[in-house]
């Protein structure tokens, strides 16, 4: 039986995108290591769904530049040592790396002297990051840095995958050789919507006319503070609304502050975190999906998780006007709205509580045009490419 090594840099429990890899490939037969942070309960080996984790007990503190080098240079050095060491044993025939950040392709170094092959996932666009997250220009040293690095880390990979068509034009303007690229979009796996389990916890409606809901991180970028604004604007014309609210973060005391000064604190339900089995029930008890992400260089090219997941629950979604989810979605399957502005999102929200054959058929385009890009075909275009790589065939287009 084939192995493959998963190297990221998060809490596997955490990561959706890397869990279906990593769970599919376990549905294809092969035996699947994960090198990781550590969990959020402290373990440091685990396996979950037959994936086999193993963790670095190293929390994320990020801030500044200096903290964020010291996280990667360690979690870098520990991964390049587990996985050589692994690979002696197990002889992986495909290690996937995941970003942030580039250079950690580089910790299966001289793993390709012993047989395997290395994929580098590029989540996310660093330059484009920093310059979000520092407030910085191209043309800054940081940038500079970043742009140089990821150039060496795509041309070192034997392939590389991205998460959307956007994405990959960019950094095939930065030199990615297009033929050995491969975009597999951040789909859901419809397998966990399907049946949503009962969820002890939940409180009913209590009489919700019409519930909008957010899961996910509580932190600026997301724009929660735009939806509690645009709530606070629209609910004098949506008797009886509920904004809903999922998650953790370091934004959380601030929203519910923010919900306690706009009036509306008895009208916007701050549930906190959802174990992850929990949100397909959630979902069913809401009406609207509110995406209120925020708009830069780097966030344009955003391409959520959270998308899919209301769009296979068979829920409209007020979303942010974004390039990466432009690309994919037009005007009838997505309630967009402009980037931070709140009175348009709470026109938005106006709009589909008052009018369900509108909710109805965003669902239904959502769904027409989601089709091409859902996990069953993601996950078969995932497997196919690992198949490849880890034979040695030669790539099909």
């Amino acid at each position: 039986m084939k192995s493959v090594c998963l190297v990221v840099q998060s809490d596997y429990e955490f990561d959706p995108r890397v869990r279906r890899k990593a769970e599919a490939l376990v549905s294809a037969g092969y035996l699947v290591d994960v090198l990781a942070l550590r969990a959020s309960d402290g373990r440091r080996t685990y396996i979950r769904n037959g994936v086999h984790v193993e963790t670095f007990d190293l929390g994320k503190k990020r801030g500044s530049p200096a903290r964020y080098f010291f996280e990667y240079a360690a979690f870098l050095l520990w991964a390049f040592v587990r996985v050589h060491v692994l690979t002696w044993r197990k002889r992986y025939v495909v290690v996937d790396v995941n970003t942030l950040p580039d250079f950690l392709v580089f910790a299966p170094l001289f793993v390709r002297w012993m047989g395997a092959t290395v994929l580098l996932d590029m989540h996310e666009i660093t330059p484009e990051f920093y310059m979000s997250k520092y407030g910085v220009g191209r043309d800054s040293w940081m940038v500079r840095l970043a742009t140089f690095i990821e150039r060496v880390s795509f041309n070192f990979a034997d392939h590389v995958v991205t998460i959307n068509d956007p994405i990959l034009d960019l950094l095939v303007s930065r030199g990615l050789n297009s033929a050995k690229a491969t975009v597999v979009m951040n789909s859901a796996d419809e397998t966990q919507f399907a049946e949503p389990s009962a969820a002890a916890g939940i409180a009913d409606r209590a009489g919700a006319t019409c519930v909008f809901i957010y899961h996910g991180t509580l932190t600026r970028i997301y724009g929660l503070d735009i939806a509690i604004e645009a709530f606070a604007i629209a609910e004098k014309e949506m008797s009886g609304a509920q904004l809903w609210i999922l998650g953790s973060g370091p934004q959380r005391e601030e929203l519910t502050a923010l919900a306690r000064e706009r009036g509306v604190e008895g009208r916007v339900r701050m549930v906190g975190q959802v174990p992850a089995g929990q949100i397909p029930t959630w979902l069913t008890q809401s009406d609207v999906g509110v995406l209120p992400i925020r708009s830069d260089v780097f966030l344009d090219f955003a391409f959520p998780n959270k998308l899919p997941e209301y769009i296979i629950s068979g829920k409209p979604v007020i979303v942010s006007r974004l390039k990466g989810i432009r690309q994919y979605f037009d005007e009838d399957a997505l309630a967009y709205f402009t980037p931070t502005d709140a009175d348009d999102l709470a026109r938005q929200m106006v709009r589909l509580y008052c009018d369900r054959e509108l909710r109805s058929s965003l669902s239904a385009r959502a769904m027409q045009q989601y089709a091409p890009i859902r996990w069953e075909i993601m996950r078969c275009r995932y497997l196919n490419l690992i198949d490849q790589l880890a034979s040695g065939r030669p790539l099909e287009s």
